[in-house]
């Protein structure tokens, strides 16, 4: 085999996740390992480069053919020098992961934000493939984002572009804080923590709901019930529907993408959830902006973020 190959490595505070796409983006491989990272930064490095070369120890191909190996990663990074400023995660401060797995590699090597890569997988690879420019919701304890224009990830000066659950989108008077500090996130009605917050709300106001009989309240059982005829539950889901499609007409009138690909837990719910979001843009949005954009659920699930990693080394 003389073609050339690319790894991603998508590091968790658990575990760090390997793949081996072809240059088309096509997963061929992939390989979990332990992090490690409460042994500290050199086990934890050393794991990492370990498990890149592994994987392509135990597939048909050369470490030779190897272009290059792309890292996404959770924290706050200075990401042109592959520096992990901090990583709450990973307990590492002032890491210049890029540096010391080129040395141990002896390969290019890119470092991004987890949600930056998992939104490049999607649109390199998964429900953005063939599309320019589209912008990615992941919808689990948080909100994380990743905005694609022009084939590439947007990262902005300080790269927090993207941080999409951070966007100020609840009216005062309806608001609540954030986790970041912040009053009327995105994050706070949209994400599975928000519709959970919702639902037990609800409970304990007495509002009368099926949900008062689930002793441990999680996203699913909000939608399973809206789906179901629960009044109050359909009323939470089409609340988190509605920000989510208004902050897409946000988005659309500054960056106009063709695709807004939406993944995470939430995102199963189905039409169910996502006719509501189209909906809600479609009427938040002037019609020459709305047209031809589509909202769509995104399809590679956990590989996301190893495809994406290894599209690092394609597409920037």
């Amino acid at each position: 085999m003389s073609e050339k190959i690319v790894v991603g490595v998508d590091i968790g505070g658990t575990s760090v996740k390997v793949g081996i796409c072809d240059l088309n983006g096509a997963l061929l491989h992939t390989y979990e390992g332990p992090t490690e990272a409460d042994k500290g930064t050199e086990v934890a490095c050393s794991n990492i480069a370990s498990y890149a070369r592994l994987i392509v120890e135990q597939s048909p191909y050369s470490w030779e053919q190897v272009e290059g190996v792309g890292v996404g990663t959770a924290g706050f990074l200075d990401i042109p020098n592959g520096i992990i400023k901090f990583s709450p995660n990973l307990g590492f401060r002032n890491v210049p992961l890029k540096a010391i797995l080129e040395e141990k590699l002896g390969k290019k090597v890119l470092v991004n934000n987890d949600a930056n890569v998992a939104a490049l997988g999607e649109a390199w690879a998964g429900a953005g493939r063939g599309v320019d420019h589209c912008v990615c919701y992941t919808l689990g304890t948080g909100v994380g984002g990743g905005i694609i224009i022009g084939g590439k990830i947007v990262e902005g000066f300080a790269g927090m572009a993207g941080e999409l659950g951070h966007m100020s989108i609840v009216p005062d008077l309806e608001a609540i804080q954030c986790g970041c500090g912040k009053m009327g996130c995105l994050e706070t009605v949209s994400s599975a923590t928000g519709i959970i917050r919702m639902a037990k709300d609800a409970v304990e106001r007495g509002d009368r709901t099926s949900l008062s009989f689930v002793p441990h309240i999680m996203a699913k059982d909000v939608v399973d019930a809206a789906k179901a005829g629960d009044e109050v539950a359909a009323r939470i889901v089409t609340r988190a529907a509605y920000y989510l499609g208004k902050s897409m007409a946000q988005v659309a009138v500054v960056l106009n993408p063709q695709r807004f690909i939406v993944g995470g837990g939430v995102s199963k719910s189905g039409e169910f959830l996502f006719e509501q979001i189209r909906e809600a843009f479609k009427k938040a949005t002037p019609d020459i902006v709305a047209e031809g954009v589509e909202i769509v659920p995104a399809v590679l699930g956990n590989n996301a973020g190893v495809v994406g990693a290894a599209g690092l080394i394609i597409r920037s």
